[in-house]
């Protein structure tokens, strides 16, 4: 018998949990959108966009998905032959790139695989054989949701300046944001990009860049920029409509400005990182119970360079898709898929699964999550290691006890 029925949960890496109180902020009419509340409302979300980023810069805002705040990045930081410098660790780190190749950017990349976060000292290198200057950009994936790899920022501003190159670091946090630690200003980051529907919490459909002054002076020669994806008026706008390039998106800020106020007023930004810390260590303590009785392991074997968002792990014999299933139709739960770990259609990319912990996501949930995972390796028969619910559930008591 199915014991789906009920709540089911998204355990997957976007659109992540929703807040009650952010669907109740939306559940209205929509609102006067050329003054009053609303106007007032994103007013506070910008200056709240700069706090969670920790940027003292500018800030826009576009309707749009993750791809679409790529497109924003590289539509005003290049022109049509301009060369970028990508860092991929995963299928999120290429296909930025790729987006940038068919907008006719010259792309450069560094792959460091699907196991390896960014090597800092590689970049350098590349940087320093770049004597004429053509990389105007390096392209990095702080997380990249297909491997689960967490790269360092700062260790890559610092090779991009031991270089002595003028190349912008442009950052991709949609699945960072909120959930790992990040700081605009201290990284010495020139633009980054995020998005609504993972750790802040709100459904898809709005984006978010942050702006360096250089990046601005450098999107004022662009010859990519059109007029919607020009983020000069978003940044600075004379009109309230100008935010947007049009119609504000109405319930996507409403429930942002929840979002935002749950995050930096009332829990704490300090609070969100160290929560997503523990959680990712829960799901990591069972995974090597597990791993210790099956073809069962994770994707990234030393944790430091493991994101807290997202866990991406590998469960052998096509034993992850089974699972997956499994969990769906028998317990509400749905985890989700590999991207990029194998070729598609083969034998191996049923091997590949995620396991996401991002957002409005407590100690509850994520034991829940875990326990249903074991209950489907179970009757699975998937071979797997004991003691992986003990261990989760003595390192939630361990960050507890911290206080």
């Amino acid at each position: 018998m199915s014991l789906s029925q009920g709540r089911s949960y998204l355990a997957i890496p976007g659109p992540s949990a929703m807040p009650d109180r952010v669907l109740a902020a939306m559940h209205r009419p929509a609102p006067n959108i050329y003054e009053g509340a609303l106007v007032t409302t994103t007013e506070t979300i910008v200056a709240k966009l700069k706090r969670i980023a920790f940027s003292t810069r500018h800030v826009g805002i576009y309707i749009g998905n993750g791809h679409a705040l790529w497109e924003a990045a590289i539509s005003n930081l290049f022109s049509r032959g301009d060369k970028a410098l990508s860092l991929a660790t995963g299928q999120f780190g290429l296909n930025w790139a790729r987006h940038a190749g068919a907008m006719g950017v010259a792309v450069e990349t560094l792959d460091f695989g699907l196991k390896s976060p960014v090597d800092p000292a590689r970049v350098e290198a590349a940087l320093r054989a770049d004597k004429s200057h053509e990389i105007k950009v390096v392209l990095l994936t702080h997380l990249d949701t297909a491997t689960s790899v967490l790269n360092d920022v700062a260790a890559v501003r610092a090779a991009i300046d031991a270089a002595g190159h003028p190349a912008l670091l442009a950052v991709d946090c949609i699945a960072s944001l909120g959930c790992d630690e990040f700081r605009f200003d201290d990284w010495g980051v020139d633009v980054m990009v995020a998005a609504s529907q993972k750790g802040l919490m709100v459904p898809p459909g709005v984006g978010f860049i942050w702006l360096s002054d250089k990046a601005v002076a450098r999107s004022k020669t662009s010859d990519l920029r059109t007029p919607y994806w020009d983020w000069t008026q978003r940044i600075a706008p004379d009109y309230f409509y100008q935010y947007f390039a049009g119609t504000a998106p109405t319930h996507h800020l409403l429930g942002l400005a929840e979002s935002l106020t749950m995050i930096l007023d009332e829990e704490g930004i300090d609070h969100v990182w160290a929560r997503h810390k523990a959680l990712a260590a829960m799901v990591w303590a069972a995974f090597d119970a597990w791993g210790r009785g099956g073809d069962i392991a994770l994707n990234i074997a030393d944790p430091a360079h493991r994101g807290h968002s997202v866990t991406a792990a590998r469960i052998g014999n096509g034993g992850a898709d089974r699972l997956r299933s499994w969990l769906e139709t028998e317990a509400g739960v749905t985890l989700g898929i590999g991207l990029g770990m194998a070729e598609p259609g083969t034998p191996e990319a049923a091997d590949f699964l995620r396991v996401a912990h991002m957002g409005h996501v407590n100690a509850h949930m994520t034991l829940g999550v875990l326990a249903t995972m074991e209950a489907g390796l179970t009757a699975l028969d998937i071979p797997h290691g004991a003691g992986a619910l003990d261990a989760a559930a003595a390192v939630c008591a361990a960050a507890c006890a911290k206080g």
